[in-house]
C-alpha cells in the first residue's frame, strides 16, 4: 500500500480522497492555489503545498509545480480526482517516469478510451452496442454528406476528443450539414487542439445511462451497476440517481458485464465509466468512457455500500479487488443533487461570494460531499459547484422525499450567492420527473413550462 499520496486537485474532491487516505493509513499531500489557502482540504490533509496562482493553468493544471510537489513531499502516488488532469495521458506518463503511481489507468490505455474513434472501434470489437455512425474519424465534408445519406438526420457531429458537452453540433436539415461540420471541427481544434470529429445517429430525447465499474492488473472487473444522468442542461448533470428504474434485472446484468468485459479487453485498470444512451425501446447503446472518478460517484456507493475512491486506490496500488461481482449487490435507491453556486432564473448564471451561512442538513441516509463552510469565498477561477447533497431510501419516491426534506433544511446565505436549491426543489415537485418520465430534455422543458406560467 502507499505510504503518501498527492492529490493533484482541489474542492470537495480533493477532501474526499483524503478522508479516503485517512482510512486507509496513508498520508495525504494537498495542492492549494493562492485562491484555496484557506481551504477545507489544507486543513484536512497531513500536508500542504502552495503550486501556483488563482488561475488553473498556472496552479493545478501546470504540471511541473504539481510533480515538483509530490516529489518535495516524499509522495509515492498521485490522485488526480476528477476534471483537470485526470485524463491527461502525458500527465499518468510524466508520473510514471518520475516514480510515482498514477491512481487510474496506464497512460497508453487512457489515451485509447479518451480518443472517442478509437473507444467505439474497440468496444464496438468487444461487443457493445452502438449507434449507427462513423468508427473512423470523417476527414472531408463529401465523407460527411455520404455518411448522412446512408444514417439519415438528425444526426450529431462529435469531437473525436471532446468532453463535458463540448465540441458537439446536431444536424437536422442536409443544408446544415457543411457548415456544422467545419464549425464542429474549428471548435475541436480551438478547445482540444484536435479537429478529428465523427458523426453518428442523434437520438432526440434520450436516457443518459452509466455503468461504474472498477479494475484491478489481475484480471478482474465488478460493476456497481449503473446511474440516470438524464437531468441535465447544456450537457452538464444536474441531478443523477441509481439505479435507472428504466432497465430490467437482465438489462442491467447484461450491460453490466459487457462493459466490463469491454474495459478489460483494453487492459483498464482503476475506476471507470461507461456512458450509454437509451432510447425510448429500451436500446442502450455506448458513447464514450471515461476514465476517472465522477463526481455523481456517491450514489453508486450508496447502493452498493462499497466506498469507490478506497477500490481506486488499493487496485492502484496492485492489491486486488476487495469484492466479487457475486458480492455486490444492489439495496435501495439513491440521488444526488448538485448544489451550484448559480441562479437558474438567470439561465443558470454563476452567483459566487463569500457564504457567510452555511448549514449543511442531516438526518438518517443523508450525505453531504463539500469543501465549504461559513467564512469560505467560492472563488470565480473554478467549478460552481458547492456541495453534492446524496440521499438513500429503500424506493425512488421516499428518496425522493427525502431529498426534498434534506434540500429544505440546506441553509446557503451570502452576499450575491445563489444557489440551485430551489430549482431541484421545483424538480423534485414534478410530476413528469415523479413518474420517472426523464430524458436528456427535461431542463429545457421544464424551465419553459414554468416561463409559460409566468407569462
Amino acid at each position: 500500500m502507499f505510504e503518501k499520496v498527492l492529490i493533484a486537485n482541489r474542492g470537495e474532491i480533493a477532501l474526499r480522497v483524503a478522508r479516503a487516505c485517512r482510512e486507509l493509513g496513508i498520508k495525504s499531500v494537498a495542492l492549494y492555489s493562492t485562491a484555496d489557502a484557506e481551504s477545507a482540504v489544507v486543513r484536512f490533509a497531513d500536508e500542504a503545498v502552495h503550486v501556483g496562482p488563482p488561475h488553473p493553468g498556472k496552479s493545478y493544471l501546470h504540471i511541473p509545480n504539481v510533480i515538483g510537489a509530490a516529489l518535495k513531499t516524499g509522495a509515492d502516488a498521485v490522485h488526480p480526482g476528477y476534471g483537470f488532469l485526470s485524463e491527461d495521458p502525458f500527465f499518468a506518463e510524466i508520473c510514471e517516469n518520475n516514480g510515482l503511481t498514477f491512481i487510474g489507468p496506464r497512460p497508453e490505455v487512457m489515451e485509447k478510451v479518451g480518443d472517442k474513434a478509437v473507444a467505439r472501434d474497440l468496444m464496438s470489437k468487444a461487443g457493445l452496442p452502438l449507434l449507427p455512425g462513423t468508427i473512423e474519424p470523417v476527414q472531408t465534408v463529401d465523407e460527411a454528406q455520404e455518411i448522412a445519406a446512408s444514417i439519415g438526420y438528425p444526426l450529431i457531429i462529435k469531437a473525436v476528443a471532446g468532453g463535458g458537452g463540448r465540441g458537439m453540433n446536431v444536424v437536422y436539415r442536409e443544408e446544415d450539414l457543411a457548415r456544422l461540420y467545419q464549425t464542429t471541427r474549428t471548435t475541436a481544434q480551438a478547445v482540444f487542439k484536435d479537429s478529428a470529429v465523427y458523426i453518428e445517429r442523434y437520438l432526440e430525447a434520450p436516457r443518459h445511462t452509466e455503468v461504474q465499474l472498477v479494475c484491478d492488473d489481475h484480471g478482474n472487473g465488478v460493476y456497481f451497476f449503473e446511474r440516470d444522468c438524464s437531468v441535465q442542461r447544456r450537457h452538464q448533470k444536474l441531478i443523477e440517481e441509481a439505479p435507472s428504474i428504466h432497465l430490467s434485472d437482465e438489462q442491467r446484468r447484461d450491460i453490466g458485464e459487457r462493459a466490463v468485459n469491454g474495459a478489460l479487453s483494453v487492459g483498464y485498470t482503476g475506476a471507470g465509466t461507461m456512458e450509454f444512451l437509451l432510447d425510448g425501446e429500451g436500446n442502450l447503446s455506448f458513447m464514450e468512457m471515461n476514465a476517472r472518478i465522477q463526481v455523481e460517484h456517491p450514489v453508486s456507493e450508496m447502493i452498493t455500500s462499497i466506498d469507490l475512491i478506497q477500490e481506486q486506490i488499493r487496485v492502484a496500488a496492485g492489491e486486488r479487488l476487495s469484492v466479487s461481482q457475486d458480492e455486490v449487490v444492489l439495496r435501495g435507491h439513491a440521488m444526488e443533487c448538485r448544489v451550484n453556486a448559480e441562479d437558474p432564473d438567470r439561465d443558470f448564471a454563476p452567483a459566487a461570494g463569500r457564504l457567510d451561512v452555511y448549514v449543511p442538513p442531516g438526518g438518517p441516509w443523508t450525505r453531504v460531499d463539500s469543501h465549504c463552510y461559513p467564512g469560505w469565498a467560492i472563488a470565480p477561477f473554478y467549478d460552481s459547484l458547492i456541495a453534492k447533497l446524496i440521499v438513500w431510501a429503500p424506493t425512488r419516491t421516499e428518496a425522493i422525499e427525502r431529498m426534498d426534506r434534506a434540500l429544505s433544511e440546506f441553509q446557503i446565505e451570502g452576499r450575491g450567492v445563489k444557489t440551485t436549491i430551489p430549482f431541484h426543489r421545483r424538480v423534485l415537485a414534478d410530476e413528469r420527473f415523479r413518474s420517472g418520465d426523464v430524458s436528456t430534455d427535461f431542463v429545457e422543458h421544464f424551465l419553459a413550462g414554468e416561463a409559460e406560467v409566468a407569462a
